[in-house]
């Protein structure tokens, strides 16, 4: 495996999901959003704990994903003109200003800052899942909870350029760029999600 095919796995990945997403954004269903979501668990499940690659299921993957993206984007765009745009750029600022840094040396992975994000990511999760019975905090800690998400999200892409480092380091067989190609990508749609989000209480008065 080489830098360049994890580049062009994701590359594709993310090309079935923009064309499933446009599809779902003119057709603003509830019912694809809901496809969408269940189906992309389903399939990130499986293709996490799955020994083997699968490489329909990751495309499969992307797709649903785009179900879900297209429908929410489309949501979020009718209430917040101009909102998507701004998501995608800040997703992909966010995702090119830890690139360089990593690059650079300035972030590097360690054992103890593998510790602290499994750690708030579990937490994220427990807060997560209370939230969808109690409803999010808005005002001042909704904003500051958004914003601890974004980071959050920012830093897993860390871990995400880390682990693709080292696999191509250790000469795995190419078939595994699909298998960072579909772990980048989670980490990514996360990324764009809580930005979203963000966005949204920033513009709450619009």
């Amino acid at each position: 495996m080489t830098m360049d095919d994890v580049v062009m796995r994701t590359a594709t990945l993310f090309a079935v999901l923009v064309a499933v997403g446009a599809f779902a954004y003119g057709a603003n269903s509830p019912g694809l959003a809901l496809v969408g979501f269940l189906g992309g668990f389903v399939l990130a499940m499986v293709n996490t704990f799955s020994k083997k690659v699968r490489v329909p299921l990751i495309v499969a993957y992307a797709a649903a994903q785009g179900l879900a993206l297209g429908t929410i984007s489309a949501v979020f765009e009718a209430q917040y003109e101009g909102i998507v745009s701004q998501a995608v750029l800040g997703t992909a600022c966010a995702f090119g200003g830890v690139l360089l840094a990593y690059r650079s040396g300035k972030i590097r992975v360690t054992p103890k800052f593998t510790r602290v994000m499994m750690g708030s990511l579990i937490g994220y999760l427990v807060f997560a899942v209370i939230t969808m019975f109690t409803g999010r905090p808005t005002g001042g800690l909704g904003f500051l909870i958004a914003v601890a998400a974004v980071a959050l999200a920012t830093m897993f892409i860390v871990m995400d350029l880390d682990q693709i480092e080292k696999a191509v380091a250790a000469r795995v067989p190419q078939e595994e760029s699909w298998r960072m190609a579909f772990g980048l990508m989670v980490t990514l749609v996360w990324l764009y999600l809580e930005v979203l989000r963000l966005i949204s209480i920033l513009r709450g008065d619009d």
